[in-house]
């Protein structure tokens, strides 16, 4: 069953039937697509042939990588956010009505960066020898 690509949580993608299937080392998947992996050999000018690897090439997820990039304004308010959040109570009242401003400012950073859904990429070891590293996690399926 071919995995969509909406994120459900950290390292989790969701299946087509909802379920979610989490990403993790030592799992054995299969490609669930042919996946080419080089452009066509030419000699003199006549294509010999590809390389690519076929559906169902089964293999074992040796490493899992989150790629989500965080801008500085996101940073910013993750570290204002949580010192509003500990410490605001105590804080003098023109104080902490500044932090909620620039907290406020930062919002909608932070809001944008929710929303995107983390990359994940995955290395895998096949069966037949072969690595293929930094492959997005939906061309796989469960073994």
């Amino acid at each position: 069953m071919p995995v969509s690509q909406r994120v459900c949580g950290q390292r989790t993608v969701c299946r087509r039937d909802g379920e979610s299937m989490a990403l993790k080392e030592g799992q054995r998947v299969e490609l669930a697509a042919d996946t080419r992996l080089t452009d066509s050999v030419e000699v003199s000018g006549v294509v010999v042939g590809f390389l690519s690897l076929a559906a169902g090439t089964g293999g074992t997820i040796e490493r899992v990588t989150d790629h989500q990039d965080e801008s500085e304004d996101v940073r910013e308010y993750e570290r204002l956010k949580s010192l509003l959040d500990a410490f605001g109570l105590d804080m003098p009242t023109d104080s902490r009505r500044q932090l909620e401003e620039k907290v406020g400012s930062l919002e909608p950073a932070w809001t944008a960066f929710q929303e995107r859904a983390p990359h994940v990429s995955v290395r895998v070891r096949f069966d037949n020898g072969f690595i293929l590293d930094g492959a997005d996690e939906d061309v796989f399926v469960p073994a």
